[in-house]
């Protein structure tokens, strides 16, 4: 039976019930009991008395006088049994010739188990709460096309349990994360969306229009900057869990629209925030795996141990095989990003070019938890430079499972190097490089009223969420991912 068919069919089902004087929409429902409190006080209840249940039907069975039937209600999934003897073969036959696997129905009845010992609730009243229009997915295969699965995520939850795991798990990092910067002194806070000045990562942005103001505006690509003027404000610690934009290529691990966790913290700097983030990462792992390592790829990741330290220099020496890379000059660093494959573009320079032999030769390579120090200062122009040798910045990267979970750097405070620095990030967008930052002189302003010295940790959640549920695709941990329009 076609789609249409099965459409047509339930309409006529539909027509019936108003037809009997039933509304199949009704503004409310009498239900009393959830499904996982049927279950946590079924002893309690256990033939004592009427309760009413509602929820979404997945199956029907039986035959003659005699139905059985699973519904789900978000908080679990549960039998019921309705019989023509008890609900009347008026009330039995509208069931039979309405109800469909996807409907939403109200039952009402007494808590009891079947002889084979089945908790079930004996139905003695029911009303629909919404009749379904079109069928679900099959409820062993589900929606196997993934492009499906992310344009129709209301059909995959329903369908895969997977899914609704991981989202599950998403929900509680999140609440981990608040709990743990809550309770270590930090201010949730908010900052614009839409802003007049990017800023805050190389990375190209949404434009947009503000009619009432006559300007252009930008989705903002990051949150550094406004959190940075929170500081200069007197704000010691502050945090935002964020929407990001970037109008960047989409592959397995980096989408346009993401969700950023990033928290600084005045009077601190990136080594004492490296060991607040490990510690950080050990409260997640244990948050969603219960204990101190997850599975990822068919092994097993530990997180006990303190993680590991590297400096970005040795780590290219060792994966990609370049010893002295920094020494190396721009053509000679990008002869070998080619040997390698990374995919140069007009306008790269010479930290961008190692930043992509890096992600192409070493990155994948990083799996027990590490972090990685000593960047090249052209490679964040936001972080401070290191005082021992000023062509690198006082930062790190944490890497596992061959993915980068987050950036951090003890933050640039003094006005006029940040100044020149962004000025430098200029010349590089005038060669070329469209990705580079702009010259924000509003948040140089700031700055010169006194900025603390700082430490700032950014985190993607996407990013994160997959690894720590051992996830192939970025998309599988956002609900609606953005997606080609099918006409194109």
């Amino acid at each position: 039976m076609s789609l249409e068919e099965i459409r047509n069919e339930r309409l006529k089902k539909l027509n019936l019930l108003k037809e009997s004087g039933f509304n199949p929409y009704p503004i409310s429902t009498r239900r009393n009991l959830s499904v996982e409190k049927a279950l946590k006080n079924f002893e309690l209840l256990f033939e004592k008395k009427t309760v009413v249940m509602a929820g979404r039907v997945y199956s029907i069975r039986g035959q003659g006088g005699l139905l059985f039937l699973h519904f789900d209600d978000g908080t679990g999934r549960f039998q019921g049994a309705i019989k023509k003897d008890e609900v009347g073969e008026k009330s039995f036959s509208l069931f039979t010739d309405t109800v469909d696997v996807g409907d939403f129905i109200e039952i009402g009845g007494i808590l009891s188990k079947t002889m084979r010992g089945e908790k079930t609730l004996f139905v003695r009243e029911w009303k629909m709460l919404a009749k379904s229009l079109r069928p679900l997915p099959e409820k062993w295969h589900g929606l196997k096309d993934n492009e499906e699965r992310f344009r129709r995520r209301y059909l995959d939850l329903v369908s895969n349990e997977e899914s609704v795991l991981r989202f599950k798990v998403r929900t509680k990092v999140v609440s981990a994360i608040r709990s743990f910067l809550d309770k270590n002194g930090y201010m949730e806070v908010e900052t614009p969306i839409l802003q007049s000045m990017y800023g805050g990562a190389s990375a190209e942005p949404f434009t947009t229009h503000h009619d009432a103001l006559d300007s252009d505006l930008f989705l903002r690509i990051s949150d550094e900057l406004y959190l940075k003027r929170l500081l200069i404000g007197g704000l010691p610690k502050v945090y935002e869990l964020s929407k990001n934009f970037r109008n960047e290529g989409i592959d397995v691990t980096h989408y346009p629209e993401f969700t950023m966790l990033e928290f600084y913290e005045a009077y601190s700097d990136a080594k004492k925030q490296m060991a607040f983030t490990e510690k950080l990462l050990k409260v997640l792992v244990k948050t969603v795996s219960g204990g101190t390592s997850i599975s990822l790829g068919g092994g097993t990741i530990d997180f006990s141990k303190r993680f590991a330290r590297e400096k970005y220099a040795d780590v290219l020496a060792r994966h990609a095989l370049i010893p002295h890379i920094l020494k190396l000059s721009f053509e000679e660093v990008r002869e070998k990003a080619k040997a390698l494959g990374a995919n140069i573009e007009a306008g790269d320079n010479k930290a961008k070019i190692l930043d992509k032999i890096f992600k192409r030769a070493c990155r994948p390579k990083l799996i027990e938890p590490t972090f990685v120090t000593d960047y090249p200062a052209e490679n964040l122009p936001l972080a401070k430079k290191n005082p021992k040798d000023e062509s690198k910045v006082d930062a790190f990267q944490l890497y596992a499972g061959g993915i980068e979970l987050v950036k951090a750097f003890s933050e640039l405070n003094d006005p006029l190097d940040q100044e020149k620095r962004l000025r430098a990030q200029e010349e590089f967008r005038k060669g070329g490089d469209e990705e580079a930052q702009p010259l924000d002189l509003d948040f140089i302003e700031a700055m010169e009223y006194g900025m603390p010295p700082a430490g700032g940790v950014g985190i993607g959640i996407d990013r994160l969420v997959m690894f720590l549920t051992d996830t192939a695709n970025i998309k599988e941990t956002i609900l609606f991912p953005t997606m080609r329009p099918r006409n194109q």
